[in-house]
């Protein structure tokens, strides 16, 4: 099975803070919630090279806690626990070997988690204080968005387009409240733009839950059909 694994790297937190601060979303104003302002004023509009010596004299004490390492061998040991059964489930729901054989978790100190899907090196974030639950809640969202991409994106993207493949990715991920709920106990809520394309999904899925006809009709609802 694939493993996936939690750590804290300073130098990965200083950079998600940093491009938290700058990144502009479609799907949601309030990405930068919690961060000090005066943190804000730091870093955007600005270069990380530029900000980055201040930015971790800024974190410092909080870098230096001990209670960091305490929590990502708890989300480590958690995550552990329902490895193979989410494997299991996530590879027979999207019908496809799952793409990596590791993936990187790592922790950091601001709500956004990206992750990035290439192969060599895949990893995501998992945001240090929302607790265990939360924490296995927001792996399963993206590791489902890296087997998205290394395995269907390509074709879906030449039916609708870059934009609506990003938002069918995010919607998909309601499929994580039906079928692995269980396995973290929270709900996955989704951006309120994607309200009614997820709708749509559990629809679907109830009626007939085949991954490939599931795209198929999501596909026809973006063209209209």
């Amino acid at each position: 099975m694939p493993e996936v694994i939690f750590k804290f790297n300073k130098e990965k937190n200083l950079w998600n803070i940093w491009d938290t601060c700058n990144f502009k979303s479609e799907w949601s104003d309030d990405l930068t919630k919690g961060i000090p302002p005066e943190l804000i004023l730091l870093c955007k509009g600005k270069k990380f090279k530029d900000v980055k010596d201040k930015l971790k004299k800024y974190q410092k004490k909080m870098h230096s806690s001990k209670l960091i390492p305490v929590v990502a061998k708890a989300f480590d040991e958690s995550w552990k626990s329902i490895n193979d059964e989410f494997f299991k489930r996530l590879e027979k729901i999207m019908k496809k070997p799952f793409c990596c054989d590791k993936i990187t978790a790592y922790l950091t100190s601001v709500g956004r988690c990206p992750y990035n899907y290439k192969k060599e090196d895949a990893y995501f974030f998992v945001q240090l204080f929302n607790g265990i639950p939360n924490a296995m809640k927001t792996s399963g969202h993206e590791i489902m968005h890296i087997q998205f991409h290394n395995t269907y994106w390509p074709q879906i993207e030449k039916q609708i387009g870059k934009e609506k493949t990003a938002d069918l990715k995010e919607a998909l991920t309601v499929l994580l409240n039906l079928e692995f709920k269980d396995l973290w106990l929270v709900k996955d809520e989704g951006y309120d733009l994607h309200q009614k394309l997820r709708e749509f999904i559990e629809k679907q899925w109830k009626k007939e839950p085949d991954f490939d006809v599931l795209l198929e009709k999501c596909v026809g609802y973006f063209k209209g059909d």
